[in-house]
């Protein structure tokens, strides 16, 4: 932060996990921290995300590095809750489709090169590693298990951190509205939300999901953006010996702490309508063929049935790396912008109240500014 004192107030824009994790964060530090939400805790892309942990196939160094560190805070929180149903470290399966362009074993030489723990199977080796996958529906090139790979369930998480929070003194406001970041002089202090109410600030994070470049730019400043809108269902609980996390050509399924299964695809976000109100419909075969895709690569082929499901922005900055720490032109706001929520939650929401309480740029965060995107 351009400032050369310690903010004495902080307010946090979004109910996520970079939001509530920043705020978690920044409230150990001895900073005075009100959490503000539109909603709920955990209403946007972090209520409905695969949530999967992982640094799996390619990247930036750079992005590599952070997803590592972002994987060993897990692996501590993990040792801090280790009957947690809402974290698990059962790895990761993927496999491409049976076409010239399936990658697998150039990913796996990628992966292992890196020293990313990785193990190329063929389909009949895949029982023995890890179960209730269907090894038929597996193409003959053969699929990655990642070990050290596993899932989160964010909403869970969050109630955690926002619980730890609020016992530190921290102040939560959900349900507020869109929040603008209010401008003086040329800096950040503090926020407005849609019913008039003001908070005064000495830094703000906005961590508002897919709605950061949209609220930027009421400050002259851009983002790149190229948030999709994305579907997660999740299937009513259903007894199944399946562990890991699936990566398929059809389907990516994780396992919840319900019992059910959380499921997405790049093609049912495609079959998303977005209405001219702005709301979404989606159709009852986008919803079957989910379905259908997930039974037949689960062993056994169970009969799936829909629980819910939740739809909406999936933050993705316009370049596809993320997007952390304060806009060079306006000191004191910071913003908090990615894919990979789950991954980085908790690395970033460490490193960037770091940067907030100390003023010092974290070396980590130092490819994926925001002044990349001011030309």
């Amino acid at each position: 932060m351009h400032a050369s004192t310690r903010p004495s107030k902080v307010v946090v824009v979004g109910g996520g996990i970079f939001g509530v994790s920043t705020a978690a964060h920044l409230a150990r530090l001895g900073v005075q921290t009100t959490l503000i939400n539109d909603g709920p805790l955990a209403n946007g892309a972090s209520g409905r995300s695969l949530a999967w942990l992982n640094s799996a196939r390619r990247r930036s160094d750079a992005y590599h590095c952070l997803r590592l560190a972002g994987l060993d805070r897990y692996r501590t929180l993990s040792a801090r809750y280790p009957d947690a149903s809402w974290l698990r470290f059962d790895g990761g399966l993927t496999w491409d489709a049976d076409e010239a362009a399936n990658d697998i074993a150039a990913v796996f030489d990628y992966e292992r090169d890196l020293g990313y723990h990785a193990l190329l199977l063929k389909p009949d080796q895949i029982a023995r590693v890890t179960p209730g996958v269907d090894a038929d529906r597996v193409t003959r090139q053969g699929a990655i298990f990642n070990p050290g790979e596993g899932w989160v369930d964010l909403p869970s998480l969050i109630d955690v951190l926002a619980k730890e929070f609020r016992a530190l003194g921290g102040e939560v406001i959900t349900d507020a509205g869109r929040a603008t970041i209010d401008v003086r002089d040329g800096r950040a202090c503090g926020v407005t939300t849609a019913n008039g109410d003001h908070w005064a600030a000495d830094a703000v994070l906005l961590a508002a999901g897919g709605a950061v470049p949209a609220i930027v730019a009421e400050a002259g400043q851009h983002i790149g953006d190229d948030t999709p809108i994305a579907l997660l269902v999740r299937t009513k609980p259903i007894k199944h010996s399946l562990k890991a996390v699936l990566n398929t050509p059809r389907v990516a399924i994780r396992p919840t702490p319900d019992g059910a299964f959380a499921l997405d695809s790049a093609w049912s976000e495609e079959e998303v309508i977005v209405k001219d109100d702005g709301s979404y419909e989606i159709k009852a075969s986008t919803l079957e063929g989910l379905l259908r895709e997930a039974s037949t690569v689960l062993e056994g082929n169970p009969a799936l049935e829909v629980g819910d499901y939740g739809v909406g922005p999936k933050p993705i900055p316009g370049d596809g790396e993320p997007v952390f720490g304060e806009l060079p032109a306006i000191p004191g706001y910071f913003v908090a912008f990615s894919h990979s929520g789950a991954t980085l939650g908790l690395i970033a929401g460490e490193l960037l109240a770091d940067e907030i309480a100390s003023g010092k740029r974290h070396p980590l965060l130092a490819t994926f500014r925001p002044e990349r995107f001011a030309g």
